[in-house]
């Protein structure tokens, strides 16, 4: 089984969203293989806070848009890793910190980046 064609749209749109507020290191991996619970997660590295938060806003934004609305956000006030539960796509923004800290890119280093 590979991600659905729903969760590599929403993929696209975060990716987007992250790009246009300088998100960097965007990872986009198939987990579907692995987890019942999700097809894609997409890792995004924010320089700060407040930047994290640009990120956030934007990727809801612009899937909101598109109709679709996060199950759940999680880790907005400290803004040093904030996730957005979009059902088959979850959306990890982290700053350099905490990405390097949680290693999420070794952790699912067996699944396949998504390219298009």
């Amino acid at each position: 089984m590979t991600a659905s064609e729903e969760a590599k749209t929403i993929a696209r749109g975060v990716v987007a969203a992250a790009e246009e507020k300088l998100g960097q290191d965007i990872r986009v991996l198939d987990v579907s293989q692995r987890l019942s619970i999700a097809d894609v997660f997409v890792i995004v590295t924010a320089g700060n806070e407040r930047q994290a938060g640009a990120i956030v806003d934007a990727v809801e934004e612009k899937l909101l848009g598109e109709g679709f609305k996060p199950l759940r956000r999680e880790g907005a006030q400290e803004g040093r890793w904030v996730l957005l539960d979009y059902g088959s796509v979850v959306v990890h923004v982290q700053q350099a910190e905490a990405r390097g800290q949680f290693a999420l890119d070794r952790l699912w280093f067996d699944s396949p980046d998504l390219t298009w």
